[in-house]
């Protein structure tokens, strides 16, 4: 009888490890199959098979980019878009802080400049024409008779090849041919994006030429700290390392004219709601519909890495914090205004008027045309370098 209750046991024994094999493979299986369901999303929630597909024969798909703080940047190679960039509040949520669409069809059929590059010439040339060496060049007119963020095709347009990626690096390479939208020169460019463990995001551009040419790059991305789609940035407090902005015309071309900010509605030095500056009276405010200006950076403001301290956004609510480091000259901010609610963005939010800001780090807009401001020519033989940090954090 001991002899069977022994067998017994050992019986059962045997069953209840056989169950249990059979548990831990169940559940090996079904960790397998919800991690492979989270690589088909970014953690944004945007699929990657809305991005991968062909243009002019090249293939296109999304990069990641992320750190240790679970921070998550990703571009696709059409237009070296910022498709969604995760970013954490003071609680550790992370929401999506960058305006954009879902699928690569939305932003070859849509004509905005959402998380773009923009090239070759970021911001307006007067009535798309400059001269070099006395010799007239006509550039593709987008923008009322003026040439705008690179023209009808610009950067943001086309597909871009891809040379280098890691978990946080990636590089970007293109060759913009002789003429085209009117430059002269083949110009050879290369865009690079680190991430770094302290939130900083840093974009380097790079770039020559055979032949004399403008060029003045920048990124385009529109930026709500709240989230994309949850309202307007009117309650963001800003603040812009500048005394002056180069004033503009009816056509958003500036004029020549340097213009004082002090106590006026231009004046973020101080930090101030963007509001506050909105319900300050001024004709350059109603020329933009808002602001959408160049502002002349202070030198000697520097961070440790020698870039000029360019801006500072706090949003309250959330506690997010963006700060931007350039070496660049200048900086456009743009409010949203020509936003129009009608645009449905990632999650089905509405962009509404003023739903989002730009810094844009930058040369100034129609400096071919404007001896007095810092030239953007660029000649064989030198390199053109522009940087630019987006720098996350919370308070």
């Amino acid at each position: 009888m001991k002899n069977n209750n022994v067998l017994f046991l050992f019986l059962l024994s045997i069953l209840v490890s056989i169950e249990s094999c059979n548990e831990r493979r169940k559940t090996v299986k079904a960790d397998t199959t919800d991690s492979s369901m989270e690589k088909e999303k970014t953690k944004s929630g945007i699929a990657y098979e809305n991005f991968e597909g062909s243009i002019d024969g090249i293939k296109t798909q999304l990069y990641i980019l992320q750190n240790k703080n679970g921070i998550e940047v990703v571009f696709s190679n059409y237009g070296q878009r910022l498709v969604s960039l995760m970013v954490p509040d003071r609680n550790g949520n992370f929401e999506d802080i960058v305006l954009g669409y879902s699928t690569l069809e939305e932003y070859q059929s849509n004509s905005g400049y959402f998380g773009a590059t923009i090239g070759r010439y970021g911001n307006r040339i007067a009535q798309g024409k400059f001269e070099i060496d006395g010799i007239a060049y006509d550039l593709a007119k987008n923008n009322n008779g003026n040439h705008l963020h690179g023209g009808e095709i610009g950067f943001e347009s086309v597909v871009w090849d891809v040379d280098s990626v890691s978990q946080n690096f990636i590089r970007f390479k293109r060759i913009s041919p002789d003429m085209e939208e009117g430059y002269p020169g083949n110009l050879n460019v290369t865009v690079e994006y680190s991430l770094n463990d302290d939130n900083e995001l840093r974009i380097e551009y790079t770039a020559t030429t055979d032949k004399k040419t403008h060029v003045n790059l920048t990124h385009h991305s529109f930026f709500n700290l709240k989230g994309e789609g949850k309202g307007t940035v009117n309650d963001h407090i800003l603040q812009i390392n500048s005394s002056s902005i180069t004033a503009v015309d009816e056509g958003l071309i500036p004029t020549g004219e340097i213009m004082p900010v002090a106590e006026t509605a231009f004046d973020f030095n101080l930090p101030k709601t963007i509001k506050s500056g909105l319900e300050m009276e001024h004709d350059q405010l109603k020329i933009g519909g808002g602001f959408d200006h160049n502002y002349i950076l202070d030198k000697g403001i520097e961070n440790d890495d020698g870039l000029l301290i360019a801006a500072k956004v706090k949003e309250p609510t959330s506690g997010r914090v963006l700060e931007v480091f350039t070496n660049e000259p200048g900086i456009q901010f743009y409010g949203g205004n020509f936003l129009d609610g009608e645009t449905n963005g990632k999650k089905g939010g509405v962009y509404e008027r003023r739903g989002a800001f730009c810094l844009e780090t930058q040369h100034y807009p129609n400096s071919p045309n404007n001896a007095n401001f810092p030239s953007t020519l660029l000649v064989p033989g030198q390199e053109y370098n522009s940087v630019c940090v987006y720098k996350f954090s919370v308070e």
